[in-house]
């Protein structure tokens, strides 16, 4: 019972120092978007993730800008070109708002479908509350197995992420190919009718022409 109680406070404890962010957009063309989030306390750790889910080489160039400026510009704090998907944790050294930004001007035609997540831990994790007569040593292994279970969970979490990705684009170029094999289906069924029509009417103008002569 008592192990019961302090995985539920540890469960607790990680659901209220962690707040995280998962969302899906579309970038259409040379559209640029920003998302913000809010660090309440310095050196706190944030965790950024994204991955093109669609849309043509599934790239995307992104930025992440802190909250003040360094020479009247902003700081920034990650960036890419071309990038198909990232996963980052970086530790906020001020406390403030920041920005994180994707940009699509790369594309003048395709639409980016762009899947990220941000994450922040504002506060260290606490230490489990003691009850009298509790042996420390075993709720120090209860935290431990928890934080394990915890960091094994989000590692999963991280990899059908990755796969979901690799499927989504697996899909879509299976689409891609699926449409161009009936496009040159359709244009090789118009040559072969064109070329035999072509056939028809040049026979028909040897037969026709040998008639004139003979008459």
């Amino acid at each position: 019972m008592l192990a019961l109680l302090s995985l539920l406070s540890v469960l607790g404890y990680l659901t209220n120092t962690i707040s995280a962010t998962a969302l899906t957009y579309k970038l259409v063309p040379n559209e640029k978007e920003c998302f913000y989030t809010h660090v309440a306390k310095q050196d706190a750790k944030v965790a950024f993730y994204f991955a093109v889910q669609s849309g043509g080489s599934f790239d995307i160039d992104y930025k992440v800008y802190g909250p003040t400026k360094d020479a009247n510009k902003d700081r920034i704090v990650l960036e890419g070109e071309k990038e198909r998907q990232g996963d980052f944790v970086f530790t906020a050294n001020e406390v403030g708002e920041y920005r994180f930004c994707f940009d699509n001007s790369m594309s003048t035609l395709t639409d980016k479908l762009v899947d990220f997540e941000i994450a922040v831990e504002n506060d260290p994790r606490p230490s489990l509350p003691q009850k009298a007569g509790a042996d420390p040593s075993q709720l120090s292994g209860v935290e431990e197995t928890v934080l394990k279970l915890s960091t094994q969970v989000s590692t999963l979490v991280r990899q059908q992420k990755y796969f979901r990705t690799r499927e989504n684009r697996n899909f879509s170029t299976v689409r891609s190919t699926e449409k161009r094999i009936f496009n040159f289906s359709v244009m090789g069924g118009i040559v072969m009718v064109g070329m035999a029509g072509l056939q028809v009417f040049v026979v028909k103008m040897f037969f026709t022409g040998g008639r004139k002569g003979y008459v």
